[in-house]
C-alpha cells in the first residue's frame, strides 16, 4: 500500500473493500477514484509501458520515410495524431491516423515522404 508522497502527487493506493482506492493530488486538488482489482492491474500495466516509453523515446523528434512508419509512431506537430496502421502499395504509404480525441482517418503519402515524428512506436515482439 503507498500512502502520501509530495513529490509525486500520489496520496493513498489501497484496498477499499472490494475495490482499489486511489487518492491523487495536482494543483486543482484531491481526487480520488475506486475501481476493480482488474482495472487497477490495467491501470499499472498502462503506467508502466507509458513510463517505458517515456523514458526509451528520444529527446528530440525524428524523421522517417512514410514507408518507414509504425503503429504507435506518433506525429510531432500542434495536436497529438498517432499512426494505427500503415500499408504500403508501390510507391504510396496508406497511413491510419488516430487523435488524442479518438478520431480515426486515412492518409495517403508518397512512400518516400519525410513525416516528422515526436515518438517512435514499438517494434512488434519489442
Amino acid at each position: 500500500m503507498t500512502s502520501e508522497n509530495a513529490d509525486t502527487g500520489i496520496r493513498e493506493i489501497a484496498p477499499a473493500g472490494a475495490e482499489v482506492g486511489i487518492t491523487v493530488a495536482t494543483p486543482s486538488g484531491e481526487h480520488s477514484f475506486r475501481c476493480t482489482p482488474a482495472r487497477a492491474r490495467e491501470l499499472a500495466t498502462a503506467l508502466g509501458l507509458a513510463a517505458d516509453e517515456a523514458e526509451s523515446g528520444p529527446a528530440d523528434p525524428v524523421t522517417v520515410r512514410a514507408d518507414e512508419l509504425r503503429r504507435g509512431d506518433v506525429r510531432d506537430g500542434d495536436r497529438v495524431m498517432t499512426v494505427e496502421a500503415v500499408r504500403t502499395d508501390g510507391g504510396t504509404a496508406h497511413v491510419t491516423w488516430t487523435s488524442g480525441a479518438g478520431r480515426s482517418w486515412n492518409q495517403t503519402y508518397g512512400a518516400d515522404a519525410r513525416i516528422p515524428l515526436r515518438r517512435r512506436g514499438r517494434l512488434p515482439g519489442a
